[in-house]
């Protein structure tokens, strides 16, 4: 609301308190009658008005006087808290640009730098350490298949040489002798990790067979291992000779 509007609200109703007391004093002075001439009776009410209008005016500019002190409060509290802003905006700028980028010690970078070069050292030399021991182990594995399979001729001569030993002869010092080599022979090599693939009657194999020849006989079932034309061996995983054999159907 604005100062003239706040004037004339005063003035209007310091006009209806002066016209009400007005009013009052007339309808007393009809009622009660009493002596007088009517110049004292107008007197007392005019002087009565005048009192109630200094009072509604007093109370107006009481009225006036604290509205402008709630303004000017709420201006100053508004600008204490503008200067507030502004002084902590610029301590955090202050803060912000003020710090200052500590310097590491020459030291410390180079403990820093020696260290991860010790630590890759140490990885490095790690997976040398494994790689070589692959390395190693697949070369002890090729060299003992190639000693096994130059040893596998050896095997096929003593079974050769065993199933032409004559009927008559089979108990004899020599045959027997013979037969107690070999079988000394296998021992080792199976002890060693090799050992026989199994042929007659399993399915056939790529992996393990190798089929040079091919017959029907109802007997068996369909690619199935007839006949070992020649053994093969495993050495642990790996297979060292394909068994030569003859597949059915």
């Amino acid at each position: 609301m604005s100062e003239d509007n706040r004037k004339e609200r005063v003035m209007e109703e310091t006009e209806a308190i002066v016209n009400e007391a007005s009013q009052e004093n007339q309808d007393i002075d009809g009622k009660e009658n009493t002596a007088g001439c009517p110049a004292d009776r107008e007197d007392m009410a005019d002087a009565a008005a005048g009192d109630e209008a200094a009072d509604a005016n007093t109370e107006a500019d009481s009225q006036n006087e604290e509205e402008a002190g709630e303004g000017r409060a709420g201006g100053d509290s508004q600008d204490g808290e503008e200067t507030g802003k502004k002084e902590s905006s610029g301590t955090e700028k202050r803060g912000f640009f003020g710090k200052k980028k500590e310097k590491k010690d020459p030291k410390d970078a180079q403990i820093e730098e020696l260290t991860d070069r010790v630590r890759r050292t140490m990885a490095e030399f790690d997976n040398f350490r494994k790689r070589t021991e692959k390395e190693k182990s697949a070369m002890f594995e090729i060299g003992a298949k190639d000693i096994v399979e130059r040893i596998l001729p050896v095997i096929d001569n003593f079974e050769r040489g065993l199933a032409s030993v004559p009927e008559d002869a089979k108990g004899s010092a020599f045959a027997e002798g013979m037969e107690m080599i070999y079988k000394q022979l296998l021992k080792n090599l199976e002890e060693a990790g090799v050992k026989p693939i199994e042929a007659v009657g399993q399915p056939f194999d790529p992996n393990f067979h190798n089929a040079v020849m091919h017959i029907e006989d109802e007997n068996l079932g369909e690619n199935v291992v007839a006949q070992e034309l020649q053994k093969g061996y495993m050495y642990r995983d790996s297979v060292v000779r394909h068994s030569m054999v003859q597949v059915a159907n």
